[in-house]
């Protein structure tokens, strides 16, 4: 009955000690009061039963002790509170866009710059439970591998497969980002993102880089732009008779395409020569888009005193009624 319950006066608990000094004089005053009848003889009285009546006496004193515990409750004025928040967030709809072309396995990051982004934008989508979040891969060809969603279980498990070779090879940067504006341009959130990654120059596919970008400006969808590679030479696997064998391979990024599409979308270019760097490029743009949230607490009392007033009435009523009524003495 009192969880959750404050008094404004608490003092006047103090009060309820009262209670003892109350009950002691009580029971003294009890045991000195007997009933006087003038008879020559009063065995016969020890010798019948005893009523109900005398037992219930008592009742009296209890019902004027509730009472008075129950006015000491109500002069502390009892207060119950309700406490709430106003909650707005701003959802983040994430598109990873992640070319898987041969020119992945490079090995200027470990163990090479495919498995390297999977691992990388894995913990990405783990430190962001609360956002919906899908899964574009593109090489010669793009398709959608995990639309948006907050199962993030499947969308981990689906990063996990990507291999390079899926699909025909090539570096589509256009058809990666326009599959990508595609599955967020319907959405209903306030921030929608794409995140392009790839290490190579657009040679494939049907849509111009920057025309996607246009698009994708269009439906208010921001997107960061991530280069993968170190300067100069990488070490590439080839397969030769004698096995597969690192060559350097010329390390050939368009960047200045992958800048204008993040300036025209309001978005970032970042390039990442290393894991570490890489690690972070993320942790910036997980900075970047952040859910906004605006709490605004309250709390309201509620005055708790009137019951307990209530209470005390009814007991003091139903004392002076049984009084003067079932247990009415004569003098």
């Amino acid at each position: 009955m009192m969880d959750g319950v404050v008094f404004a006066n608490p003092v006047a608990l103090y009060l309820l000690i009262a209670i003892i000094p109350l009950t002691v004089w009580y029971f003294f005053r009890h045991a000195k009061q007997q009933a006087y009848l003038q008879s020559s003889d009063a065995s016969m009285f020890h010798l019948g039963p005893r009523s109900m009546k005398v037992y219930l006496r008592h009742s009296l004193f209890v019902f004027r002790v509730f009472a008075f515990i129950a006015l000491i409750v109500a002069l502390a004025r009892p207060q119950s509170s309700s406490t709430g928040q106003n909650v707005t967030i701003e959802g983040i709809d994430i598109i990873i866009s992640l070319d898987v072309s041969g020119s992945m396995l490079a090995r200027d990051l470990h163990p090479d710059r495919l498995e390297a982004s999977k691992e990388v934008a894995a913990d990405f989508i783990k430190g962001r439970p609360d956002d919906r979040m899908g899964l574009v891969i593109f090489s010669g060809e793009t398709f959608t591998q995990v639309p948006l969603t907050t199962d993030h279980a499947i969308l981990l498990n689906m990063f996990g497969s990507i291999k390079s070779g899926m699909i025909d090879d090539g570096t589509a940067i256009g058809d990666g980002l326009a599959t990508a504006v595609t599955r967020l341009k319907d959405s209903k959130a306030i921030s929608k993102v794409v995140i392009l990654l790839t290490d190579g120059v657009n040679n494939a596919g049907a849509v111009d880089p920057i025309t996607a970008a246009e698009i994708a400006k269009v439906f208010g969808i921001r997107v960061y732009t991530i280069g993968v590679g170190t300067y100069g030479t990488a070490p590439y696997p080839v397969q030769t008779p004698f096995g597969i064998q690192l060559r350097d391979m010329q390390v050939d990024i368009d960047e200045p395409l992958l800048q204008d599409i993040a300036q025209k979308t309001e978005g970032r270019y970042f390039r990442a020569t290393s894991n570490e760097k890489l690690v972070e490029i993320y942790q910036e743009i997980d900075k970047l888009e952040r859910s906004k949230i605006d709490v605004t607490e309250f709390k309201r009392k509620h005055e708790e005193y009137l019951p307990w007033a209530i209470v005390a009435l009814a007991m003091l009523l139903l004392e002076f009624v049984l009084r003067n009524t079932w247990f009415r003495s004569i003098t």
